[in-house]
C-alpha cells in the first residue's frame, strides 16, 4: 500500500481489495499513520460497499496481529469466551461469566464499550467502584487461573486495533455492517485461545441485525470464520425485540446482574444467561442438556455463581460489597422518577432501539467518540411483550440528572410501546442454535 487513499477510493469504488492492502491499512492506522478521518471515510466505504470473505478474513487477521494473542496452554480446565453483538438491557455476559466459573469452566473475555443504543459490558463493570478493565495478558491469565474468570477490554496488546476502530465505528455511524461487526467480534475471540467460542447474535429492534436473515448472517460469517482459523464455535440467534432485561443503564444493569445471581430475579436474562452455560457445558463436557441446565441453576441456587462475581469485581480492584448492598456502593442519580403506564392493555411491541437511545439521552451512552459515560443515570423498564399493563401504574424508573430530562426520557419510552386490547403472545428467546 504506497497510499492509504488508494485503498479508500477502491472500496469506494467497490473493488475488492488484495488482503495485503487490508493488513497495511489497518497497521497504518494503528500506528498514527492513517489518520481517523481517512480510517471514517474506509469504514463508511465497507458498510455502504461490503467485504467479501477474503477481504473480511484479512481485516480480522489484522486486528488480531496488531497485538499479541493470550494463550492457556496447560490449563487445566476448559476455557470459554462467550461474546453478544449487543442489544439493550443486555447483561447475559456479566451473569454467565462468574455462573460458568462456578460450573468449573474457565472464562477469559475481551469486552467493549457501548456503540450507539446498545450498552457496553466494560462502561457498565467500570460503574463499580475501582474496577479496573485495562488488564495486561498476564493478569488476565492469572486471574482466569485463581477465580475463573475475568472480563477485560482491549489493550495496547490485546487487537488495539479493534480497540481504535470499535470507537470509531460508534462515532461515524458505520456500526451496522456485517463484515465489520464479524472482523470486531471475532479479532477479540481469536486474540484468546479458548476452547470454545459462543456468540448470542442478537435481532430485533434493539439489535444491530434488525431482521433474523441478517442475524443469521452474521452468525455464519463468525462461524467461519472461527472455522478458518481451526477453533470450535456455536453460536445461537437471539430475540432483542424487547430489551432483554430491566436495566437500561450501567450502574442499573449491575445490580440486575446481581439480583440475577442472587436468585432474586426471574426471567429472559437470567434464562438467556442459563442456556449460554448449559450450552458450554455441553460442547466442552459433553453433559446433556437438561443436566447441564440444571447444573447451571443450581450454581446460581447454591449462591456459588454469586460468590465467583464478587471474587471476580475483588480481583479487578472493585468493591466486593456491590454484591452484598449494590444501592450502598454504585453511584446513584438525584432524581429517580417512576415510569407510569399510560394506556391499558397488552404490550404488544417494543422499539428497543428507542428505549436504549433514550437511555443514551440522559448521559448513559455515547453520542461521540470519547464522551463521558455517567454510570448512574438510566432506565428501568418491567414490562415484557405479552404482559398486561393498566394506565396509572409503574411500570418501571427513570434515574437521571434532573427532572426535565427524566421526563423526556419517560415519555420516548411509553412512545416506545405499542399497546393492543387481546392477548399477544411473546417472542422467542432464541430463534435457532448454529
Amino acid at each position: 500500500m504506497n497510499d492509504p487513499r488508494d485503498v479508500v477510493a477502491a472500496k469506494r469504488d467497490g473493488r475488492s481489495l488484495p488482503p495485503a492492502d487490508v493488513r497495511a491499512f489497518v497497521e497504518g492506522y494503528t500506528a498514527g499513520d492513517v489518520s481517523d478521518a481517512l480510517a471514517a471515510a474506509f469504514l463508511m466505504a465497507c458498510l455502504l460497499r461490503g467485504l467479501d470473505d477474503e477481504e473480511t478474513l484479512a481485516l480480522t487477521t489484522a486486528m488480531v496481529g496488531s497485538g499479541e494473542t493470550l494463550r492457556f496452554s496447560g490449563a487445566d480446565l476448559p476455557t470459554v469466551d462467550k461474546h453478544s453483538t449487543g442489544g439493550v438491557a443486555d447483561g447475559v455476559t456479566l451473569v454467565f461469566a462468574p455462573l460458568a466459573a462456578a460450573l468449573g469452566l474457565s472464562v477469559a473475555k475481551l469486552s467493549g464499550r457501548g456503540l450507539g443504543h446498545t450498552g457496553g459490558t466494560l462502561d457498565k463493570l467500570e460503574s463499580i467502584p475501582g474496577v479496573r478493565t485495562d488488564l495486561s495478558p498476564e493478569d488476565i491469565r492469572r486471574q482466569v487461573d485463581d477465580v475463573g474468570c475475568a472480563v477485560a477490554a482491549q489493550s495496547p496488546t490485546l487487537v488495539p486495533a479493534d480497540g481504535a476502530l470499535y470507537a470509531l465505528r460508534d462515532a461515524t455511524a458505520t456500526v451496522p455492517s456485517i463484515p465489520l461487526i464479524a472482523a470486531s467480534v471475532m479479532s477479540k475471540k481469536l486474540a484468546i485461545e479458548t476452547d470454545l467460542i459462543l456468540l448470542d447474535v442478537k435481532t430485533g429492534s434493539g439489535a444491530f441485525m434488525k431482521t433474523l436473515d441478517d442475524a443469521r448472517a452474521l452468525a455464519e460469517r463468525c462461524l467461519a470464520l472461527a472455522a478458518g482459523w481451526g477453533r470450535a464455535a456455536s453460536a445461537a440467534v437471539t430475540d432483542m425485540s424487547q430489551p432483554l432485561g430491566d436495566a437500561v443503564g450501567n450502574a442499573l444493569d449491575i445490580a440486575e446482574t446481581v439480583a440475577v445471581l442472587r436468585g432474586d430475579s426471574v426471567g429472559r436474562l437470567r434464562e438467556a444467561a442459563l442456556l449460554f452455560a448449559a450450552r458450554a457445558m455441553e460442547h466442552t463436557r459433553g453433559a446433556g442438556h437438561e443436566e447441564a441446565l440444571a447444573q447451571a441453576e443450581a450454581a446460581i441456587g447454591s449462591g456459588d455463581a454469586l460468590e465467583r462475581f464478587r471474587r471476580m469485581i475483588e480481583a479487578q480492584g472493585g468493591d466486593p460489597h456491590v454484591v452484598d448492598d449494590p444501592a450502598g456502593v454504585l453511584p446513584t442519580a438525584p432524581v429517580r422518577e417512576p415510569l407510569l403506564a399510560d394506556r391499558t392493555g397488552v404490550l404488544a411491541a417494543v422499539d428497543a432501539e428507542a428505549i436504549g437511545l433514550a437511555s443514551v439521552g440522559l448521559g448513559a451512552g455515547r453520542r461521540r467518540k470519547g464522551d463521558p459515560i455517567d454510570p448512574a443515570v438510566g432506565i428501568v423498564v418491567h414490562p415484557k411483550i405479552g404482559d398486561r399493563l393498566e394506565a396509572g401504574t409503574p411500570i418501571g424508573e427513570v434515574h437521571a440528572r434532573d427532572r426535565d430530562a427524566a421526563a423526556e426520557a419517560g415519555r420516548r419510552v411509553l412512545a416506545a410501546m405499542d399497546i393492543a386490547d387481546g392477548a399477544v403472545a411473546p417472542p422467542p428467546l432464541i430463534h435457532v442454535w448454529m
